[in-house]
């Protein structure tokens, strides 16, 4: 005797034998993540009788975006704190809606490797937004909650944009001011998408132990721009990084390209020549500049 199995119950079972997805913004300052992040709140539970959890970035700044984002450990501090919460919250209940800058590849690398272990599925949401228009939106916030045109370029110039070519940025939906949120699209690929199965690396090693490459990327991105900001005050001499006892002290301008090209052959040596202590990285940047470019 055959038996017909019904589709839909087959969708219903697979839904129900995954973990609850992840979705996660990833924008400028000011780009109207927390908007799309309501926005997609709303349709999942009144339309898909889903329960979600939003983790914002604002919860975790407590009004003191500027001072935090001008503090690499502070912020470093913020990034895991944030990390930490993500993690806990996925679970086989609950839609996390993960609302903050997420600026940092190797950071989106993290969290998807949490997803990885947890056999949870995710996907970037991604706000389009012009610099200048983010900068008009940020204008327009209550005053203790803008950020400042120091703070707020800065974090424009690490930005490191999303590309769906990379596992962890796929899939990608990106949202354009004047767009609504591809909802049902969305829907589609957290929830009848396979997750990616975890590999060794994401079930043996600890979320807390940063890939060593993506952290030296992160490192030298911070100092770079950390130099690019300082310049325009002080200009070349006695430019004081985070954490670093020895300035960077060349007694000229440096351009971005200059930096990128040195920052690019650091990394190339470093991969070759790893540190065990990640700690020493943004010393050794440094050093590096002031030897090649002084």
């Amino acid at each position: 005797m055959s038996y017909c199995i019904n589709p839909e119950l087959i969708l219903v079972i697979r839904v129900l034998s995954i973990n609850m997805p992840l979705i996660m913004l990833c924008g400028f300052p000011s780009s109207g993540k927390s908007k799309r992040s309501l926005e997609l709140k709303e349709y999942l539970e009144n339309e898909k009788n889903k329960t979600v959890t939003i983790v914002s970035e604002n919860d975790f700044l407590n009004k003191e975006k500027n001072a935090i984002f001008s503090d690499s450990r502070r912020e470093k501090d913020l990034r895991g704190a944030m990390k930490a919460e993500v993690v806990r919250l996925l679970n086989k209940d609950d839609v996390t809606i993960f609302d903050a800058g997420n600026y940092i590849k190797g950071y989106r690398y993290e969290l998807y490797c949490a997803t990885k272990h947890n056999k949870t599925p995710h996907c970037i949401v991604h706000c389009l937004v012009p610099t200048e228009q983010a900068w008009s939106w940020n204008e327009n916030q209550v005053e203790d909650e803008q950020y400042t045109r120091e703070v707020f370029d800065g974090l424009v110039m690490r930005y490191e944009e999303p590309n769906s070519s990379n596992r962890w940025d796929s899939p990608m939906f990106t949202v354009l001011p004047e767009d609504k949120p591809q909802f049902e699209s969305i829907f589609e690929a957290i929830y009848l998408r396979k997750p990616p199965p975890p590999n060794q690396s994401t079930q043996t090693q600890p979320l807390s132990s940063t890939n060593f490459l993506f952290e030296l990327d992160r490192t030298t991105q911070e100092v770079t721009a950390t130099i690019m900001s300082a310049q325009k005050i002080v200009g070349g001499s006695d430019i004081k990084i985070p954490g670093v006892t020895e300035p960077v002290n060349l007694g000229r301008m440096l351009t971005l390209a200059e930096l990128t090209r040195a920052r690019r052959q650091f990394i190339s040596y470093t991969k070759m020549h790893p540190v065990e202590d990640t700690a020493k990285l943004s010393a050794l940047f440094v050093q590096y500049l002031n030897t090649t470019l002084g």
